[in-house]
């Protein structure tokens, strides 16, 4: 059975938006497209005496079944599915990523105070997901067909290295017909300059080398399993949320790895995939490990 990418929809235009991206990575990675709205109204309304369907009923009836026909519009050829499920937003997405290829959220919500918030329910999802979740960024975050770019960053952490961020990664590179770009950061530490002229720029450099190696070992067993995909490995001085965010720039889709610790619930997003789903420039792909 083929796990389908899913997306949540409601009557906003971010929704909308995340609607076109997901149905064409949907195309791109031959996978069915699953849309789903959260209702409470089987819960809290009720049926409205002297009407066979509730006004809310109707509303989600009208919006899952817009959202279907924008995405056929789309890609004729696409497998899409719709339901409405009688819980809230985050529930119904948490939920629906145990069954899920991976979730596509837009980056704000409905109101002036759910895109205060950051579009509360992308940043939560994006924390506690069992699956890889991509929040849609940037001003072009409705086209995954044919990227502007043909670019997708592979943010590169600390080991032990789990291999779902880069087999992601990978797979995406390699649909997109784009390159991939496995980005490491450094930093050299004031405590280690030094002012012996012999041996200025030693300590950098060892940094530099490590990062290089980091990167070597990250990838060389996806490398040899997606040959097609070109790969470029950068190394890059400096903090790595702002390595990252720079590189966003001029790139189609950002994927990061997240640690998903046993035995621990609630949040779990980490500072630096919580810095690119706030202001990243391109879409991010959030992609849970087990550490």
């Amino acid at each position: 059975m083929e796990l389908p990418l899913v997306v949540g929809v409601d009557d906003s235009e971010p929704s909308l938006r995340a609607v076109d991206w997901a149905t064409d990575e949907a195309a791109l990675r031959g996978v069915p497209l699953r849309l789903v709205y959260a209702s409470l109204w089987e819960r809290y309304e009720g049926a409205v005496q002297g009407l066979d369907r509730s006004p809310e009923q109707v509303m989600a009836d009208n919006v899952v079944e817009a959202a279907a026909q924008r995405a056929h519009r789309r890609a004729p050829e696409a497998k899409v599915t719709t339901d409405i499920l009688p819980d809230d937003a985050v529930s119904v997405l948490l939920n629906e990523a145990h069954t899920a290829a991976a979730l596509v959220v837009g980056s704000r919500g409905r109101s002036g105070l759910a895109e205060l918030l950051l579009g509360s329910v992308s940043l939560t999802v994006a924390g506690r997901a069992a699956c890889p979740v991509i929040v849609l960024r940037g001003n072009q975050d409705n086209q995954a067909r044919a990227g502007t770019h043909r670019r997708v960053i592979l943010g590169v952490g600390e080991g032990p290295h789990d291999t779902a961020a880069t087999r992601f990664a990978f797979e995406e590179a390699e649909v997109r017909g784009a390159a991939l770009d496995a980005l490491r950061a450094w930093r050299c530490p004031a405590y280690e300059s030094t002012d012996d002229p012999l041996l200025e720029g030693e300590p950098a450099r060892l940094h530099e080398q490590r990062a290089a190696e980091i990167l070597e070992s990250a990838l060389s067993e996806a490398a040899a399993e997606h040959p097609t995909v070109e790969l470029r490995r950068r190394t890059a001085e400096g903090s790595v949320r702002r390595v990252l965010l720079d590189a966003s720039d001029d790139a189609d889709l950002m994927v990061v790895g997240v640690r998903r610790h046993h035995g621990l619930a609630g949040f779990q997003l980490g500072r630096v995939a919580h810095t690119l789903v706030h202001h990243s420039a391109c879409p991010v792909a959030v992609v849970p490990q087990r550490g």
